[in-house]
């Protein structure tokens, strides 16, 4: 909301706004292609070209996940805003120094923070009301059956958390996810529906494939609140399917994100034989604690 008031009301022309990871991918093209054309230092030209015409550069959503991109930031964005004169505006779910936290080879990506610190204003926004409460509220969190109007107030859940026009539904943007251990850029998660921290995902894309502990991370970092559709009634024989389920409530417990369902049952009623459903029972009690208005205001992230 900040930043959609900031932009609007910026009176000048030079301006742009851009989600950070679309930012990012057209940054890498345009290394890419420096480096075909040109010899010597690409980030330079690079820097140049993007501060054309251009004094505020607005950002939704930094976040950092993947080597490639934390290895050209701190080098990039010096060149932006202390040679281009480039004013950087963005909002993150994370404060400076957790950016990349745990990444790989990130002790190259700390000159960027350091940036941050010597050149931007960081302001904390950790107020005691989460506004997205508001926009949500009345909308169960859990619902079933599955069926029509169960995808209806999932789809009114999405269009209240992002302000997307509704009667521009067709074109939701879709987002690849970076899966590879510490960012490397080889594995993705394909995520069909997301904007502004909400994601919408199958049951059978995060569970029905083989996927571990650190794919769900990668999606429970990345955003604030997951829209999960299709949730079957699962018997002895989708055991596999129930521990990738008990992993991924875990991990979206953990991060405290957001949960929005479409099942065939309550949560009780989703696994109640085959192996490990003892331990189910844990993410039965884990379902319900995040239907709650109580844990629906907590902020995303681990409580660390």
């Amino acid at each position: 909301m900040l930043m959609d008031l900031f932009h609007a009301t910026l009176a000048i022309e030079d301006k742009r706004r851009v989600h950070f990871h679309a930012f990012m991918q057209e940054v890498h093209q345009r290394l890419h292609a420096a480096r075909r054309s040109e010899t010597g230092d690409p980030i330079p030209p690079v820097a140049a070209a993007i501060a054309a015409k251009l004094r505020c550069l607005s950002f939704d959503e930094m976040v950092v996940n993947n080597s490639a991109d934390a290895m050209i930031m701190s080098r990039l964005f010096r060149a932006l805003v202390c040679e281009e004169g480039v004013a950087i505006v963005t909002t993150s779910n994370r404060p400076p120094g957790a950016l990349y936290k745990d990444g790989l080879n990130r002790e190259h990506f700390l000159p960027f923070i350091e940036l941050i610190h010597q050149e931007l204003d960081v302001l904390s926004l950790n107020g005691p009301t989460d506004y997205r409460l508001d926009r949500i509220g009345g909308i169960n969190r859990w619902l079933t059956p599955m069926g029509p109007e169960a995808t209806a107030r999932l789809s009114e859940a999405f269009f209240r958390l992002t302000d997307y026009a509704v009667e521009d539904r067709a074109n939701v943007p879709s987002t690849e996810l970076d899966l590879s251990s510490g960012g490397g850029g080889g594995r993705t998660l394909f995520v069909p529906k997301a904007l502004k921290g909400v994601a919408v995902f199958s049951f059978k894309r995060l569970c029905g494939e083989a996927r571990g502990a650190a794919d769900y991370l990668a999606v429970a970092r990345e955003f604030h609140t997951v829209i999960l559709v299709g949730i079957p009634v699962m018997g002895p024989d989708m055991r596999n399917e129930a521990s990738r389920f008990v992993t991924l409530i875990d991990a979206l417990y953990e991060h405290r994100v957001k949960l929005f369902a479409a099942a065939a049952a309550q949560p009780e009623d989703l696994y109640t034989g085959g192996d490990g459903h003892f331990e189910f029972a844990r993410t039965v009690s884990r379902l319900h604690e995040m239907q709650s208005d109580a844990y629906m205001a907590l902020g995303h992230g681990t409580a660390d």
